[in-house]
Protein backbone atom coordinates (compact mmCIF):
# COMPACT_ATOMS: atom_id res chain seq x y z
CA UNK A 1 0.00 0.00 0.00
CA UNK A 2 2.71 2.44 1.00
CA UNK A 3 4.06 2.66 -2.73
CA UNK A 4 1.04 3.40 -3.98
CA UNK A 5 0.65 7.19 -5.05
CA UNK A 6 -1.22 9.89 -3.16
CA UNK A 7 -4.37 11.22 -5.46
CA UNK A 8 -5.03 15.06 -5.56
CA UNK A 9 -8.08 16.85 -7.68
CA UNK A 10 -8.95 20.18 -7.95
CA UNK A 11 -11.25 22.28 -10.60
CA UNK A 12 -8.07 24.05 -11.92
CA UNK A 13 -4.67 25.27 -10.85
CA UNK A 14 -5.30 26.28 -7.46
CA UNK A 15 -5.11 22.83 -6.12
CA UNK A 16 -1.31 23.00 -6.82
CA UNK A 17 -0.76 25.08 -3.52
CA UNK A 18 -1.53 22.02 -1.65
CA UNK A 19 0.60 19.62 -3.93
CA UNK A 20 3.39 21.70 -3.38
CA UNK A 21 2.81 21.99 0.61
CA UNK A 22 2.39 17.86 0.35
CA UNK A 23 5.43 17.55 -1.77
CA UNK A 24 7.34 19.39 0.76
CA UNK A 25 5.72 17.93 3.60
CA UNK A 26 6.23 14.69 2.09
CA UNK A 27 8.86 14.10 -0.25
CA UNK A 28 9.10 10.62 -1.03
CA UNK A 29 5.56 10.20 -1.98
CA UNK A 30 4.44 9.92 -5.20
CA UNK A 31 1.25 12.01 -6.66
CA UNK A 32 -0.95 11.94 -9.29
CA UNK A 33 -2.55 14.97 -9.91
CA UNK A 34 -5.78 16.26 -11.66
CA UNK A 35 -7.05 19.48 -12.76
CA UNK A 36 -10.29 20.07 -14.22
CA UNK A 37 -9.49 22.59 -16.75
CA UNK A 38 -12.65 21.88 -18.57
CA UNK A 39 -15.08 22.18 -15.77
CA UNK A 40 -13.24 25.46 -14.00
CA UNK A 41 -14.71 26.81 -11.77
CA UNK A 42 -16.27 24.95 -9.42
CA UNK A 43 -17.26 28.03 -7.09
CA UNK A 44 -20.36 28.99 -9.23
CA UNK A 45 -22.10 25.49 -9.65
CA UNK A 46 -24.87 23.30 -8.16
CA UNK A 47 -24.01 20.84 -5.73
CA UNK A 48 -25.16 18.41 -7.90
CA UNK A 49 -22.80 19.51 -10.63
CA UNK A 50 -19.89 19.72 -8.67
CA UNK A 51 -20.06 16.33 -7.09
CA UNK A 52 -20.71 14.81 -10.15
CA UNK A 53 -17.25 16.27 -11.54
CA UNK A 54 -15.68 15.05 -8.40
CA UNK A 55 -16.74 11.58 -8.25
CA UNK A 56 -16.02 10.99 -12.01
CA UNK A 57 -12.41 12.50 -10.90
CA UNK A 58 -12.36 10.28 -8.37
CA UNK A 59 -13.44 7.36 -10.15
CA UNK A 60 -10.05 8.10 -12.50
CA UNK A 61 -8.02 8.34 -9.72
CA UNK A 62 -9.16 4.91 -8.08
CA UNK A 63 -8.51 3.11 -11.61
CA UNK A 64 -4.89 4.40 -11.15
CA UNK A 65 -4.34 3.04 -7.96
CA UNK A 66 -4.23 5.20 -5.44
CA UNK A 67 -4.11 4.77 -1.53
CA UNK A 68 -5.48 7.91 -0.88
CA UNK A 69 -7.94 11.23 -2.41
CA UNK A 70 -7.23 14.11 -1.36
CA UNK A 71 -9.75 16.92 -2.49
CA UNK A 72 -7.99 19.70 -2.76
CA UNK A 73 -11.00 22.15 -3.30
CA UNK A 74 -12.99 23.30 -0.97
CA UNK A 75 -16.04 23.91 -2.98
CA UNK A 76 -15.85 20.03 -3.77
CA UNK A 77 -14.59 19.37 0.12
CA UNK A 78 -18.13 21.55 0.88
CA UNK A 79 -20.27 20.27 -1.27
CA UNK A 80 -19.28 16.75 -2.83
CA UNK A 81 -16.89 15.29 0.45
CA UNK A 82 -19.71 13.04 2.04
CA UNK A 83 -20.57 11.26 -1.28
CA UNK A 84 -17.21 10.66 -2.29
CA UNK A 85 -16.42 9.14 0.78
CA UNK A 86 -19.67 7.05 0.54
CA UNK A 87 -18.55 5.91 -3.55
CA UNK A 88 -14.69 5.05 -2.96
CA UNK A 89 -13.11 2.52 -2.08
CA UNK A 90 -10.12 4.52 -0.49
CA UNK A 91 -9.72 7.17 2.19
CA UNK A 92 -10.56 10.97 0.87
CA UNK A 93 -9.36 13.50 2.82
CA UNK A 94 -11.11 17.13 2.39
CA UNK A 95 -9.43 20.97 3.25
CA UNK A 96 -12.48 22.68 5.34
CA UNK A 97 -11.75 20.54 8.36
CA UNK A 98 -8.12 21.35 8.90
CA UNK A 99 -8.38 24.61 8.25
CA UNK A 100 -11.10 25.19 10.47
CA UNK A 101 -9.21 23.70 13.24
CA UNK A 102 -6.17 26.01 12.53
CA UNK A 103 -8.44 29.22 12.54
CA UNK A 104 -10.41 28.13 15.97
CA UNK A 105 -6.98 27.52 17.19
CA UNK A 106 -5.61 30.94 15.99
CA UNK A 107 -7.74 33.48 16.58
CA UNK A 108 -7.62 35.80 19.84
CA UNK A 109 -10.74 37.68 19.57
CA UNK A 110 -12.89 35.21 18.19
CA UNK A 111 -13.99 36.94 14.87
CA UNK A 112 -13.04 34.46 12.10
CA UNK A 113 -13.45 35.82 8.17
CA UNK A 114 -13.88 32.97 5.34
CA UNK A 115 -12.64 34.22 2.43
CA UNK A 116 -14.44 31.62 -0.63
CA UNK A 117 -16.61 30.44 -3.29
CA UNK A 118 -19.98 31.18 -3.73
CA UNK A 119 -20.57 27.73 -3.54
CA UNK A 120 -18.48 27.19 -0.40
CA UNK A 121 -20.32 30.22 1.57
CA UNK A 122 -23.44 29.14 0.70
CA UNK A 123 -23.01 25.43 2.13
CA UNK A 124 -21.71 27.17 5.57
CA UNK A 125 -19.62 23.95 5.44
CA UNK A 126 -16.45 26.13 7.12
CA UNK A 127 -18.84 27.95 9.65
CA UNK A 128 -20.02 24.73 10.69
CA UNK A 129 -16.37 22.99 11.26
CA UNK A 130 -15.37 26.43 13.15
CA UNK A 131 -18.19 26.50 15.24
CA UNK A 132 -17.49 22.74 16.65
CA UNK A 133 -14.49 23.85 17.57
CA UNK A 134 -15.12 27.06 18.91
CA UNK A 135 -18.69 27.49 19.49
CA UNK A 136 -19.18 30.94 20.55
CA UNK A 137 -16.96 32.46 17.43
CA UNK A 138 -17.81 34.92 15.56
CA UNK A 139 -18.06 34.59 11.69
CA UNK A 140 -18.12 36.49 8.82
CA UNK A 141 -18.29 34.84 5.64
CA UNK A 142 -17.06 36.74 2.30
CA UNK A 143 -17.94 35.37 -1.21
CA UNK A 144 -14.77 36.58 -3.86
CA UNK A 145 -16.11 34.84 -7.08
CA UNK A 146 -13.43 37.26 -8.96
CA UNK A 147 -10.46 35.40 -7.46
CA UNK A 148 -10.78 32.45 -8.87
CA UNK A 149 -10.51 33.67 -12.38
CA UNK A 150 -7.75 35.99 -11.99
CA UNK A 151 -5.53 33.65 -10.68
CA UNK A 152 -6.59 31.39 -13.48
CA UNK A 153 -5.57 34.00 -15.63
CA UNK A 154 -2.34 34.63 -14.31
CA UNK A 155 -3.05 38.06 -12.69
CA UNK A 156 -2.61 38.08 -9.26
CA UNK A 157 0.18 40.87 -9.20
CA UNK A 158 -1.63 42.84 -11.22
CA UNK A 159 -3.88 46.41 -10.14
CA UNK A 160 -7.07 44.96 -10.87
CA UNK A 161 -6.31 41.96 -8.48
CA UNK A 162 -5.69 44.57 -5.67
CA UNK A 163 -8.68 46.55 -6.60
CA UNK A 164 -10.86 43.38 -6.24
CA UNK A 165 -9.25 42.50 -3.11
CA UNK A 166 -10.00 46.04 -1.61
CA UNK A 167 -13.58 45.93 -2.53
CA UNK A 168 -13.83 42.45 -1.28
CA UNK A 169 -12.01 42.97 2.10
CA UNK A 170 -13.52 46.28 3.25
CA UNK A 171 -16.53 43.66 5.37
CA UNK A 172 -13.68 41.91 6.84
CA UNK A 173 -12.10 45.26 7.88
CA UNK A 174 -15.19 46.40 9.44
CA UNK A 175 -15.88 43.42 10.89
CA UNK A 176 -12.07 43.48 12.49
CA UNK A 177 -11.67 39.76 11.81
CA UNK A 178 -8.23 38.37 13.54
CA UNK A 179 -8.40 35.55 11.68
CA UNK A 180 -8.75 34.81 7.46
CA UNK A 181 -9.29 31.57 6.09
CA UNK A 182 -8.34 31.28 2.75
CA UNK A 183 -11.37 29.32 1.97
CA UNK A 184 -10.38 28.34 -1.94
CA UNK A 185 -7.30 26.45 -2.54
CA UNK A 186 -6.58 29.41 -5.27
CA UNK A 187 -6.80 32.14 -2.91
CA UNK A 188 -2.82 31.46 -1.25
CA UNK A 189 -1.43 32.17 -4.28
CA UNK A 190 -2.92 36.16 -3.62
CA UNK A 191 -2.02 35.43 -0.37
CA UNK A 192 0.77 38.66 -0.44
CA UNK A 193 -2.09 41.17 -1.65
CA UNK A 194 -4.25 39.82 1.08
CA UNK A 195 -1.65 40.09 3.62
CA UNK A 196 -0.70 43.73 2.44
CA UNK A 197 -4.00 44.74 2.60
CA UNK A 198 -5.29 43.01 5.90
CA UNK A 199 -2.40 43.88 7.96
CA UNK A 200 0.57 41.93 9.61
CA UNK A 201 -2.10 41.80 13.40
CA UNK A 202 -4.75 39.58 11.18
CA UNK A 203 -3.56 36.26 10.85
CA UNK A 204 -4.13 34.25 7.10
CA UNK A 205 -4.95 30.53 7.83
CA UNK A 206 -3.68 29.00 4.27
CA UNK A 207 -5.62 25.54 3.22
CA UNK A 208 -2.43 24.14 1.33
CA UNK A 209 -0.33 24.13 4.99
CA UNK A 210 -3.08 22.69 6.96
CA UNK A 211 -4.27 20.02 4.35
CA UNK A 212 -0.51 19.06 4.06
CA UNK A 213 -0.03 18.52 7.73
CA UNK A 214 -3.65 16.75 8.07
CA UNK A 215 -2.29 14.11 5.10
CA UNK A 216 0.97 13.98 7.17
CA UNK A 217 -0.95 13.01 10.07
CA UNK A 218 -2.80 10.24 8.48
CA UNK A 219 -0.19 8.73 6.79
CA UNK A 220 2.10 8.73 9.44
CA UNK A 221 2.38 4.91 10.24
CA UNK A 222 2.40 3.86 6.59
CA UNK A 223 4.31 6.65 4.47
CA UNK A 224 6.79 6.01 2.46
CA UNK A 225 10.31 6.44 4.03
CA UNK A 226 12.59 6.74 1.49
CA UNK A 227 13.32 7.85 -2.06
CA UNK A 228 12.17 10.85 -4.05
CA UNK A 229 8.68 10.46 -5.43
CA UNK A 230 7.39 11.16 -9.08
CA UNK A 231 4.44 13.38 -10.07
CA UNK A 232 1.72 12.39 -12.72
CA UNK A 233 -0.20 15.07 -14.04
CA UNK A 234 -3.46 15.38 -15.56
CA UNK A 235 -5.77 18.33 -17.24
CA UNK A 236 -9.49 18.03 -18.97
CA UNK A 237 -8.52 20.69 -21.07
CA UNK A 238 -5.85 22.52 -22.28
CA UNK A 239 -2.68 20.87 -20.58
CA UNK A 240 -0.38 22.91 -22.62
CA UNK A 241 -1.34 26.15 -20.83
CA UNK A 242 -1.53 24.01 -17.62
CA UNK A 243 1.19 23.07 -17.86
CA UNK A 244 3.24 26.37 -18.27
CA UNK A 245 1.13 27.95 -15.77
CA UNK A 246 1.14 24.69 -13.11
CA UNK A 247 5.25 25.11 -13.83
CA UNK A 248 5.28 28.81 -12.56
CA UNK A 249 3.33 28.09 -9.69
CA UNK A 250 4.86 25.25 -8.36
CA UNK A 251 8.59 26.70 -8.64
CA UNK A 252 9.91 23.76 -10.88
CA UNK A 253 9.12 22.47 -14.46
CA UNK A 254 6.52 19.93 -15.23
CA UNK A 255 7.69 17.35 -17.55
CA UNK A 256 4.12 16.14 -19.44
CA UNK A 257 0.29 16.77 -18.33
CA UNK A 258 -1.61 14.31 -19.98
CA UNK A 259 -4.87 15.19 -21.28
CA UNK A 260 -7.80 13.35 -19.79
CA UNK A 261 -11.44 14.04 -20.68
CA UNK A 262 -13.73 13.22 -17.82
CA UNK A 263 -16.28 10.60 -18.11
CA UNK A 264 -19.48 12.15 -16.28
Amino acid sequence: MTKQPIGIFDSGLGGLTILKALRRQLPQEDFIYFGDTANVPYGSKSKQTVTRFSAAIARFLETQQVKLIVVACNTASALALNELRRQCRVPVLGVIEPGAQAAAAATRNRRIAILGTEATVRSKAYEKAVRKKLADARILQQACALFVPLVEENWANTPATKHVAQIYLTPVKRFRADTVILGCTHYPILKPVLAQLLGKKVQLVDPAQTTARAVAEFLKNGQTTHGKGKLTVYASDDPTRFKRLASRLLGTPISNVHLKKLNV
